[in-house]
């Protein structure tokens, strides 16, 4: 079997990378870096450059891997360039909000437009996103973070669409949204104050989560959105 982690040198996807080279059911780990050069090596794995923002690189991208069985979008955006997550709608940047739509929704799409094929070999594929659960509208009790939770939203969106599409043509298939919890990552760093020490985890416990999760979900379970320890949230 072979994975493809999209944004193999952040903190997560580097230790998902790790945990998928780690099992005996994995033969091939490729591993995509756009921004930050490889971190991580193993014999398993392949790194190639990926730019998320060009649909060239991403049809390029399944042009070179051939059959796969996992795709994990690891990829996300909450702060930075000059940019923080908005308190008020007062607050509300129209470069922030556009430029987390860019990240955080559409190389999903894009990823699943060219990943089809790719998948359709395997006897259990898996395409699947890192959301966040400020994302769910339900969960919604505290407002605020306009822009990140508006398109961690429409990722939720982009996910389920993909599922239905892929009950039809892609039968086997599982596609979730994952919740991997606050991990002490550069993207949480400013937003850790808060958080409990039981309730931060590291990217390797983040990872294995995720995995558990992902392991124990059939095509029934396709189009739902999962929290880190493997409970269904609500949209």
């Amino acid at each position: 079997m072979r994975a493809l982690v999209v944004g193999g040198s952040g903190g997560i996807g580097a230790a998902l990378a790790m945990q998928f080279c780690e099992r005996d059911d994995i033969d091939q780990v490729v591993v995509s870096w756009h921004h930050r050069r490889p971190v991580i090596q193993h014999q398993k794995l392949a790194w190639l450059a990926l730019d998320l923002l060009d649909e060239g690189s991403i049809a390029t991208l399944f042009g070179q891997v051939g059959e796969i069985d996992y795709v994990i979008n690891t990829v996300g955006f909450l702060h930075g360039k000059g940019w923080s997550p908005e308190k008020t709608v007062s607050k509300l940047d129209t470069e922030l909000f556009m430029y987390s739509m860019s990240i955080n929704v559409l190389p999903t799409l894009l990823l699943a437009k060219y990943a089809r094929s790719n998948l359709a070999a395997s006897e259990r594929p898996v395409f699947a996103a890192l959301s966040a659960r400020v994302g769910s509208i339900t969960d919604n009790h505290s407002g605020g973070w306009h822009s990140y939770r508006c398109s961690k939203a429409a990722l939720n969106m982009a996910l389920k669409n993909i599922s239905i599409e892929w009950r039809r043509v892609l039968p086997r298939c599982v596609v979730a949204a994952l919740h991997p919890g606050t991990t002490d990552t550069p993207l949480s760093k400013p937003f850790q104050a808060n958080v409990a020490a039981s309730q931060l985890f590291s990217p390797e416990r983040a990872a294995a989560h995720m995995l558990n999760t992902i392991d124990k979900l059939t095509p029934q379970d396709t189009g739902n959105f999962w929290t880190w320890d493997g409970s269904k949230l609500p949209w």
